[in-house]
């Protein structure tokens, strides 16, 4: 079963707002078993609406439009679509009374452009839409479906989760679809590649694997489509436990896992906790941790020493070491996570400090130099990396790897080169 998206609206192509929509109906459909074909953006054009949907019809089972069903002028979406399936707008009393009701709730005028909401194509169905005044409509074109959905976000959600796909259920049969992503950090995409070449080559037909990287690590997704959804969900499990026999200690977790997601559960399970030093990324490990819905079970908190003032007031730095190997140093970065270990009582000190850039760097320590440590209670763990330029990079790449250094501690991985450890 195919679906196409379009989403309607100026702002969108300009930029001024972001198209949330398309992601989450991606997600929820592919849930559904609905595999999405393509999305598409288009204007405010009675004659761009006209072709995207005639298009999107030829080639998909089910079109979702969003946008374009406001009261003023300029939302056309629902005068576009009477034409094109040559149905007049009627009066829907139901709708009329709702949005009467709703506009009182919220003391707006019950104007003539609040009553013309109510106006929908004769023949097709009415979705109601408890959140806002735009209906949802729902068109049935030579055994396909077109549903036009107001843009705004949570309007939009609601009429999917209570209308549209119980609909969609009851109107098509859907084979399941099986997603599961596996989320890597420390390989870049060619070394991964190479590295799981032979378990990738394995791999049943009918599983389909996904290279999806970012900023801050590469997430590998594996598909099934119109599969059994136990027997399918079963072998990606299987194949997955396979995997990380390939690349040991490298698979932080699964679906929507972070390094500082991962990182918090295992310091929960062992009733274990952290705080961060932080010089070059100036606060940012902090500000991951405690993005983690509690975080307060394990994150005791964090100190930005930018200065080397702070480094030896706050954190216990040695002067001379500060003087005589400078605050870029193995020796400072173990001194500040033993320092900030020892001023919170935490289980576990993390530190950084680097060169972000773009200035400051020396030829014996270019910019993009971080070193970054680890203290806890068998002692310093301490790591130095080498970024490029970019200032914001730099920040979250060093931040990345700190978090990491803590995890393959906890994980009890074993030195293989990725880190120093001084007793």
């Amino acid at each position: 079963m195919l679906a196409e998206i379009i989403t309607i609206g100026d702002e969108i192509l300009i930029g001024q707002i972001v198209d949330t929509n398309s992601a989450w109906l991606g997600e929820k459909l592919n849930a559904a078993g609905i595999r999405i074909h393509q999305i598409t953006s288009i204007s405010d054009s009675a004659e761009h609406i006209t072709q995207a949907v005639n298009e999107a019809l030829s080639r998909a089972d089910i079109v979702l439009c969003t946008g374009g069903l406001g009261p003023t002028k300029d939302d056309i979406t629902k005068h576009t679509l009477a034409r094109m399936f040559g149905m007049r707008l009627v009066r829907n009393e139901e709708v009329f009374e709702q949005v009467k009701r709703m506009t009182a709730q919220r003391h707006i005028d019950f104007n003539e452009l609040n009553q013309g909401q109510a106006d929908v194509p004769e023949g097709c169905t009415v979705l109601p839409n408890r959140c806002g005044t735009a209906p949802g409509m729902w068109f049935d074109r030579d055994g396909k479906v077109l549903v036009s959905m107001p843009g705004v976000p949570f309007e939009m959600k609601t009429l999917v989760e209570e209308q549209v796909l119980p609909r969609l259920y009851e109107h098509f049969q859907f084979r399941a679809i099986v997603h599961k992503t596996a989320i890597t950090f420390g390989l870049a995409e060619s070394i991964l590649a190479a590295t799981i070449a032979d378990w990738e080559n394995a791999l049943p037909d009918y599983l389909h694997l996904a290279y999806l990287p970012n900023a801050n690590n590469i997430r590998l997704r594996l598909s099934a489509y119109d599969v059994d959804r136990e027997k399918a969900a079963a072998e990606i499990d299987r194949q997955f436990a396979l995997l990380d026999r390939v690349i040991p200690y490298r698979i932080i977790g699964y679906g929507d896992a972070t390094l500082e997601s991962a990182v918090g559960e295992l310091l929960r399970r062992n009733g274990e906790s952290v705080a961060v030093a932080e010089s070059c990324t100036g606060g940012n490990i902090a500000h991951r941790f405690t993005l983690q819905a509690g975080a307060s079970e394990y994150f005791m908190g964090g100190v930005v020493a930018y200065s080397n003032d702070v480094k030896c007031a706050l954190l216990g730095v040695d002067p001379e070491a500060l003087a005589r190997e400078g605050a870029v140093s193995q020796t400072v970065a173990e001194q500040m996570a033993e320092g900030v270990r020892k001023a919170t009582g935490a289980t576990y000190g993390i530190s950084t400090t680097g060169i972000a850039g773009p200035g400051g760097g020396t030829p014996e320590k270019p910019v993009g130099t971080v070193w970054m440590a680890v203290s806890g209670p068998q002692g310093t763990v301490s790591h130095k990396m080498q970024f490029e330029s970019l200032r914001s990079q730099n920040i979250e790449r060093a931040s990345s790897h700190a978090i990491n250094l803590l995890r393959l501690r906890l994980c009890g991985a074993p030195d293989d080169g990725l880190w120093t450890i001084k007793y």
